[in-house]
């Protein structure tokens, strides 16, 4: 099943003539309308016109989480805040991060959520446990998204005494929650006696702050007895929705159309151009409006796969060093 399935088909060549066309309107807004993209190309030399080509990319400067961490949010910011739809601070053991929205970014970010979860098998009939704090704009998109689709959605929020109602009161076939929550759930469904096993549920959702892998997936699969599927979800880039896995679980599909992305050496800025080599992942915003991240280094070890997948999508891959299965 496909949400957009002119994109997540679309060949290589069109999608690298839309990408070069984005990418190069990304870095004229970001140039003009940031004071902190206006300072940083400046320090490098260089502007919009010398990208004329994907490739040229490598001229711009990278961006690292510690900065986003510093910087005032109004510096990196590319328009005035009663433009903003939404504002959301989310703290992290180093800093905080704040993420600021246009009408446009969440359209773009709810977009690329429901061909998350249509890929994952979601559906008019799917009956959707969300749990987690609903102030966190990440969480915010999920629910559009499956409201997109037609599921029913079942807001679940933090208090396990409220999972457990609802979990009593309402059959649920998907669960999309953190897997530290997951098991929270877990615990506390044993505590009363009840297995999760023993509910309804075929798939599970996690978001994955941490990383693309997810250390307790085995786990939650052997005690859900569920599908279970992830998602990246750090804080930096302000949406859970740049890579999704469909059903063969080969790695992630990147959303190409509003991410442009690199693979680079560990601990170098050399651009990684042959295949399935493994590097850092750095990605660049083609679409934000309100915040753009102009390559921004991520710190996830992954490797570029090429090729038309099983599920029949043009759209890259990334696969890490190893999955949990």
């Amino acid at each position: 099943m496909y949400a957009n399935q002119q994109i997540e088909q679309l060949d290589r060549k069109r999608m690298a003539s839309l990408q070069l066309e984005r990418l190069q309107k990304q870095v004229r807004w970001a140039q003009e309308k940031s004071f902190f993209y206006n300072q940083k190309f400046e320090a490098k030399g260089v502007s919009v016109k010398d990208i004329q080509s994907l490739e040229d990319i490598v001229r711009l400067p990278f961006l690292k989480p510690s900065e986003l961490y510093r910087i005032d949010s109004l510096d990196i910011l590319t328009m005035p805040i009663s433009s903003i739809l939404r504002f959301n601070v989310i703290p992290l053991e180093h800093g905080e991060v704040k993420n600021l929205y246009t009408n446009g970014d969440v359209a773009h970010n709810v977009e690329m959520m429901t061909r998350c979860l249509v890929a994952n098998g979601l559906h008019n009939a799917s009956v959707v446990a969300l749990q987690g704090d609903m102030s966190d704009s990440r969480l915010l998109d999920v629910q559009y998204a499956l409201e997109m689709i037609g599921a029913t959605v079942v807001p679940m929020g933090t208090d396990y005494r409220q999972w457990l109602r609802l979990i009593e009161l309402i059959s649920c076939d998907t669960l999309i929650s953190t897997p530290q929550l997951i098991m929270q759930l877990i615990i506390q469904l044993q505590a009363t006696g009840r297995k999760i096993a023993d509910y309804p549920l075929s798939k599970v959702i996690c978001l994955n702050a941490q990383g693309t892998q997810n250390a307790m997936q085995r786990h939650i699969s052997e005690r859900t007895h569920a599908e279970v599927f992830n998602l990246y979800d750090p804080a930096e880039l302000g949406t859970a929705s740049m890579l999704f896995q469909c059903e063969t679980h080969r790695g992630y599909h990147i959303q190409e159309d509003y991410f442009y992305p690199e693979v680079v050496a560990f601990h170098s800025d050399r651009v990684i151009t042959e295949p399935q080599q493994l590097g850092e992942l750095v990605v660049t915003t083609l679409m934000a409006e309100a915040m753009p991240l102009i390559r921004f280094r991520t710190g996830q070890a992954v490797q570029l796969e090429d090729g038309t997948c099983e599920c029949g999508r043009t759209l890259r891959r990334v696969s890490t060093p190893f999955t949990f299965s």
